[in-house]
């Protein structure tokens, strides 16, 4: 269990910077699953899929960087949470809308649950409305 938040960490960084499911499966079990509470990404059920999202969220987004404010380790529960703010502006093309020129801050959690010592799901706890109404998209 002592390799998980190391593991979660490659995979938080791979994500978070657009590396897609191509470089984050080696973190994940090949059928992880993906839950968020969040409109923006209910039709995301898997990790690879999520990866994919935040690949391409980059592209109206392209100065896109993340600041970790917590990372713990429940080894009780085989499982890794990891608070971060994701920042940047939206300038690039392929977002919903024209680019705005508005900027995002915007405060998540990942709760990553481990089976061995791979992630074997993840569900994200953001607020989906806010961030959109940040970058004018909403």
């Amino acid at each position: 269990m002592s390799n998980i938040k190391e593991t979660a960490r490659q995979f938080f960084d791979a994500c978070e910077t657009g590396k897609g499911w191509e470089v984050c499966k080696e973190f994940c079990h090949p059928e992880a699953t993906f839950s968020c509470q969040a409109d923006a990404l209910a039709n995301i059920r898997t990790l690879a899929d999520y990866t994919e999202w935040m690949k391409g969220l980059l592209t109206p987004i392209p100065d896109a960087s993340y600041e970790i404010r917590s990372f713990a380790v429940d080894e009780d529960r085989n499982s890794v949470a990891a608070y971060g703010i994701l920042k940047g502006t939206h300038t690039g093309d392929g977002g919903p809308i024209s680019p705005t020129g508005k900027s995002v801050s915007a405060d998540y959690v990942y709760v990553m649950e481990f089976d061995s010592d791979r992630i074997r799901n993840m569900t994200k706890i953001w607020n989906d409305l806010y961030s959109l109404k940040q970058l004018g998209w909403a």
